[in-house]
């Protein structure tokens, strides 16, 4: 179901009819005449659809988290928001950008429409800008030739499907936020870097070169186009699988927790509110 394009001809639609009542329908009504119900109705919902819609379209939206991919950072059943002006505004619905204002950065946590399905929502960390080459071997990422530092920090462990999941855990730093730019990611020793089996045909696959051991690859992103990782490195479908991010497929920059429904813990309640790095 698309909940954008629903709730924009909702909002067009009220709209509409109010209009017509004041410029229209209201002249032929005697003066003491109660409005028809199908004038009522839409007239009392415009405005209520009109802040929903305006908001949830160039400022904020909020998003719910459905997989792992994204752990530690991001836990299934999170809401976040997500900033829809980060990287410019677009127009609703045919999400085109009318006034750019800046760039996905490295590090950037982003949602954005999955390439291979438009009408699915996907989150990731951006670690490829137009331009770069993308090195991931032995679970060690190297952008541009300049490698991400991971530091040890303990295990990572998670129940999911009455399955539990044990793993290393890292911190990963961002060499261009000057050393101040650093996330969690999980790192299963026991998996390959990438699973050549489950890389999809996709634009500009010529650009990458796959180890047949599933050791590593390397990746060269084309122009307009971002490489996005999860951070449960071993539990993400992305794009050493499915390819690179177009530009017009990013939604925003995902940028604060404010609830999680499926975890009533009080780990949970101390993530909530807190920003996303």
């Amino acid at each position: 179901m698309n909940f954008p394009l629903i709730l924009f001809l909702a909002t067009v639609l009220t709209g509409a009819l109010a209009l017509a009542d004041r410029l229209f329908l209201a002249k032929s009504r005697a003066p003491a005449a109660r409005e028809p119900w199908w004038v009522e109705y839409p007239k009392s919902f415009f405005p209520v659809l009109l802040i929903v819609f305006l908001p949830r379209s160039f400022v904020a939206e909020p998003f719910k988290i459905p997989s792992s991919s994204m752990r530690p950072t991001l836990d299934v059943g999170d809401f976040i928001l997500v900033n829809k002006f980060a990287y410019g505004l677009r127009l609703p619905i045919l999400e085109q950008k009318i006034v750019p204002l800046s760039d996905p950065q490295h590090g950037d946590v982003v949602v954005f429409r999955y390439p291979l399905n438009p009408s699915q929502d996907f989150i990731k960390r951006v670690v490829g800008l137009p331009g770069d080459t993308v090195v991931y071997r032995k679970k060690q990422l190297t952008v541009s030739g300049v490698p991400w530092p991971q530091q040890p920090a303990g295990t990572y462990s998670y129940l999911e499907s009455l399955r539990f999941e044990a793993m290393d855990q890292f911190g990963e730093v961002v060499p261009d936020g000057g050393g101040a730019k650093q996330h969690t990611i999980a790192v299963d020793p026991v998996l390959p870097a990438v699973s050549p089996g489950q890389v999809r045909t996709f634009a500009g696959r010529d650009n990458c070169d796959y180890n047949s051991d599933g050791s590593g690859f390397s990746c060269k992103v084309p122009a307009g186009h971002y490489f996005v990782m999860g951070d449960n490195r071993d539990r993400s479908d992305d794009s050493r699988y499915w390819g690179f991010v177009p530009d017009d497929h990013l939604r925003g920059r995902a940028f604060f927790i404010w609830f999680n429904w499926e975890d009533i813990s009080s780990l949970a309640f101390k993530r909530i509110g807190s920003g996303i790095r």
